[in-house]
């Protein structure tokens, strides 16, 4: 059998991010190129590793009645019986003889004539009687967690936070697929002339929901375009544009990212102060420093120091009151960006976001003493977890009265985001906008 066959290369992808935790956007890529997937083929693997990770506590729901004993069944025909599932009820277009001989075939290749016999029997089964109604199940928590496949302590902590309502119409929206969007270096062209660049090239694109410098994308792949090649855009999510707009940085100003790996935030610093001043990017691994160093040459950018170095210990580095803005775009759960790397969900814990809230308070009390007074600190994340967001600031704003909150930010940021908006701080769910989930706190220092 070969191995470019495309669902035993979903197989294989899904088996690696079990084993070794890898990032399933990463892995998939290094997956293609390793088994020469023919480029029409490219969408339907995506789909199913995709599509098999978003709904893989559904999925599992739906098979339990006909595996009675999945946790004797090797970790692979278990992915295997998923995606088959997962083919079967979500993909009308594939017809389901071909999912049924293709999983038989897998199964003869990568085990023998016993397994081969059992996903032709569980797949039969399932064809033959259906699957069971989600919607029968009468405690809401469970429903929703197996309804939307999101982990039951997390669907409880989210009901608590936000509500029934709210965190079901999150959750549903983290099974949708991310729309691609970009930022337009607005040193070197107008949205509306990319556009039209865009356009003329044949890739679809149209003005952003949320960001005024973002654009969004419908047919083409905007990171293999010239105009990206060229400097003209960077990859970003609408509401990871908003943080440069809340720093708001002046000409000429020293500015302090603490935390600046990938570079797309520290970019857009540097872009909005024109290439002028100094933009500090500070990460703590040097493979990621040249990340951030790669994205400034792209983008003609002068005025961005990269360097490797932990933020918990800047005063080692920088002198008291050198700054005149500084942005904590902290490590953390990754609970808002979901719909882009479904693992997330499965793999972060409880314990995980109380040694989060610990770290980015300890960045953030570091960082203060750099910050001159009457400057701006921004704390952002990239994710909806009160315990990360709200609560950090609150302990930071006890600890340090110094510090006040930042209400003038309402003047920068976009009018669509007015209503969720209040005391400087601004939390974004991802059906707000079908955006990635963010929260961006502005604060003040006296003086």
């Amino acid at each position: 059998m070969k191995t470019t066959n495309v669902r035993d290369v979903a197989v294989e992808t899904l088996l690696q991010i079990e084993k070794n935790q890898a990032y399933s956007h990463l892995l998939l890529n290094s997956m293609i190129k390793k088994h020469k997937v023919n480029e029409k083929d490219i969408a339907l693997l995506t789909e199913i590793v995709y599509g098999s990770l978003q709904r893989r506590i559904t999925l599992d729901y739906f098979l339990a009645g006909f595996l009675k004993k999945a946790k004797k069944v090797e970790p692979w025909v278990q992915i295997l019986l998923r995606i088959s599932i997962y083919q079967m009820v979500y993909l009308d277009r594939v017809p389901e003889r071909a999912i049924l001989f293709e999983a038989v075939e897998i199964a003869k290749h990568r085990g023998h004539k016993g397994i081969a016999s059992l996903v032709n029997g569980v797949l039969r089964s399932v064809q033959r009687e259906g699957i069971p109604d989600v919607e029968k199940i009468s405690d809401p928590v469970e429903r929703l967690s197996i309804k939307t496949s999101h982990p039951q302590w997390l669907v409880e902590k989210w009901m608590n936070q936000f509500g029934l309502e709210e965190t079901e119409k999150m959750c549903e929206t983290n099974l949708l697929p991310p729309t691609q969007t970009a930022r337009v270096n607005q040193m070197k062209l107008t949205v509306d002339e990319l556009l039209l660049d865009l356009n003329n090239k044949g890739i679809m694109a149209e003005p952003g929901d949320l960001a005024e410098d973002g654009v969004k994308g419908s047919k083409g792949n905007l990171a293999l375009t010239d105009a990206f090649s060229e400097g003209l855009l960077t990859i970003q999510d609408e509401s990871s544009m908003l943080v440069a707009r809340a720093l708001d940085p002046q000409r000429e100003e020293k500015v302090l990212d603490a935390c600046a790996a990938p570079g797309g935030k520290s970019t857009h610093i540097a872009e909005r102060m024109n290439g002028t001043g100094i933009v500090h990017s500070l990460d703590l691994h040097e493979h990621k420093v040249k990340l951030i160093n790669q994205q400034a040459d792209r983008l003609d950018l002068q005025n961005i120091q990269a360097e490797a170095f932990d933020s918990r210990k800047v005063l080692e580095r920088f002198e008291k009151a050198s700054f005149d803005r500084i942005l904590v775009d902290a490590p953390c759960s990754g609970f808002g960006v979901i719909r882009r790397k479904p693992d997330i969900k499965y793999t972060k814990t409880q314990d995980d976001v109380l040694k989060l809230a610990e770290l980015q308070h300890k960045i953030l009390q570091e960082v203060a003493p750099l910050l001159k007074g009457g400057g701006v600190l921004v704390y952002s994340t990239c994710t909806i977890d009160q315990e990360e967001n709200g609560d950090v600031i609150e302990t930071f704003l006890e600890n340090n009265p110094e510090f006040v909150r930042n209400d003038a930010v309402k003047e920068l940021l976009p009018e669509k985001l007015a209503r969720y908006l209040s005391n400087g701080e601004v939390q974004i769910l991802p059906h707000y906008f079908g955006t990635d989930g963010f929260y961006i706190a502005c604060l003040r220092k006296k003086g």
